[in-house]
């Protein structure tokens, strides 16, 4: 399974470059949330509320979670994950909306996850080849000629809590041309298990920095895509 071709992938740059950007659309598939609606869920566990809590870091404040607007489907844990992959892969389940970062003894640490829109969802094999710490984003022409906000940043949003890519990033490459696609954090948590951008996965904050700490440079990257319908 390989991602697109170079020529393919540069055909598909201004999607790409839009791909870290909020798109408010309907959830296709259940049970995921439609993000421009939030609803309540129960307030988890003590665990949990402190695994999500207020946290400082690189001179920035990562707000706590509430997790009343999260999905506890979509909350970090460890789980069962029998797999032929080897340790240390991370596997993105899009249809699913779950990051998998391949653990010993048949076992993964997983993370709920935002996925492209439909249309936008890609599928493929891709290496880690940096990772930032708050990074900054550069917001795509288009978006600038349409978007006053988005126009201020032309020259690229320093990284910080208001930062659409959150605060942490591992940017996904194919040898060494870079797929344009992302592995972020989120400004908005209450998205998590839902279609909100063109391709990019995002995570909750502190599980992007969870998620950080725990892979190096050069982790192989599995995505996973839709299961294309039986041939007629």
């Amino acid at each position: 399974m390989n991602l697109p071709s170079r020529r393919a992938v540069l055909a598909a740059l201004p999607l790409a470059l839009a791909a870290c950007v909020s798109i408010p659309v309907a959830p296709v598939m259940p049970p995921l949330i439609d993000p421009t609606r939030p609803r309540r869920y129960p307030r988890p566990s003590a665990e949990y509320v402190a695994m999500y809590s207020e946290m400082r870091d690189g001179g920035f404040t990562v707000p706590a979670v509430d997790l009343t607007l999260v999905n506890p489907a979509f909350l970090r844990r460890e789980v069962d994950y029998p797999t032929e992959e080897p340790p240390g892969t991370i596997v993105i389940d899009t249809p699913a909306r779950y990051l998998y970062l391949v653990l010993e003894d048949g076992r993964a640490m997983r993370y709920g996850i935002g996925v492209g829109r439909e249309g936008f969802a890609w599928a493929g094999t891709a290496i880690i080849r940096r990772k930032a710490k708050w990074p900054s984003w550069h917001p795509p022409v288009e978006m600038q000629a349409r978007d006053p906000k988005a126009r201020k940043w032309a020259g690229g949003m320093p990284g910080g809590p208001d930062n659409p890519l959150g605060a942490r990033a591992h940017y996904l490459y194919q040898g060494n041309v870079d797929t344009l696609y992302r592995i972020h954090g989120t400004v908005e948590p209450w998205t998590i298990g839902s279609n909100v951008s063109s391709g990019c996965i995002r995570l909750i904050n502190q599980d992007v920095i969870d998620l950080f700490e725990r892979v190096p440079v050069g982790t192989l990257v599995k995505v996973i895509g839709p299961t294309p319908p039986p041939a007629v």
